[in-house]
């Protein structure tokens, strides 16, 4: 790469901390209960994006009930939690996260999702501390990834070249962003993107801690 690393951005959701697989078992056990299965790969078009996919319409549409759609996200909403409970962040992140200030690299958060939801877990993980940046869509169609715009202006806000920085992410849809704004990608699957394509990554690793953070920039 032909300028110095200056900065790590990571993807959240399924990277940081497992959501991803509280996220899909607490749908898929609502689509059970109603007699009909959630195929991972049904699912996968929401996993690290905004509206790729409308499980309570698809639900509907597979039962030919309708279903009120707060009371249904409300209850889903309570079991994810519920799952999530006890979770701390993956393995390789607090190694990650030392090294990165060890060698005063920037580190940011770039996430579909939103800021309060990020917030809140990175306080109960005791991991708030540290962030040059925490950018998120916050359910806004057009900036979420697969979109690069959050990866373009989370470059724009840190001074970056593209290539002074590299991206850790879990899905698709993320490393899509991340290669159409030209940054360097490390693919990290949890258990719910495991299967998926992310073949459009620079590198994939199995978890964060099969790779010290020097072990990869000194690859590169």
């Amino acid at each position: 790469m032909a300028k110095q690393i200056r900065a790590l951005l990571f993807d959240f959701d399924g990277l940081i901390i497992d959501t991803e697989t509280p996220a899909y078992e607490s749908w898929r056990e609502i689509y059970e209960e109603n007699g009909h299965d959630l195929p991972l790969e049904r699912w996968s078009l929401a996993v690290g994006t905004v509206g790729g996919f409308d499980p309570a319409g698809d639900l509907g549409r597979v039962t030919g009930r309708r279903f009120e759609r707060v009371a249904l996200n409300e209850q889903r909403r309570r079991r994810k939690m519920e799952l999530l409970e006890g979770k701390g962040a993956l393995p390789g992140v607090m190694d990650y996260l030392d090294a990165a200030d060890d060698l005063d690299l920037a580190r940011a958060i770039v996430s579909s999702d939103t800021t309060e939801w990020v917030t809140v877990h990175l306080t109960r993980l005791g991991l708030s501390g540290g962030w040059s940046l925490i950018l998120c869509a916050d359910g806004d169609q057009a900036r979420a990834k697969p979109h690069p715009a959050l990866y373009l202006e989370a470059l724009e806000r840190l001074e970056l070249d593209a290539s002074e920085a590299i991206v850790f992410e879990d899905s698709p849809n993320g490393v899509r962003a991340a290669k159409a704004a030209g940054i360097y990608c490390v693919a990290i699957p949890n258990p719910v993107t495991e299967s998926l394509d992310l073949g459009g990554a620079d590198l994939r690793i199995e978890s964060l801690d099969r790779l010290p953070l020097r072990a990869l920039l000194a690859s590169l």
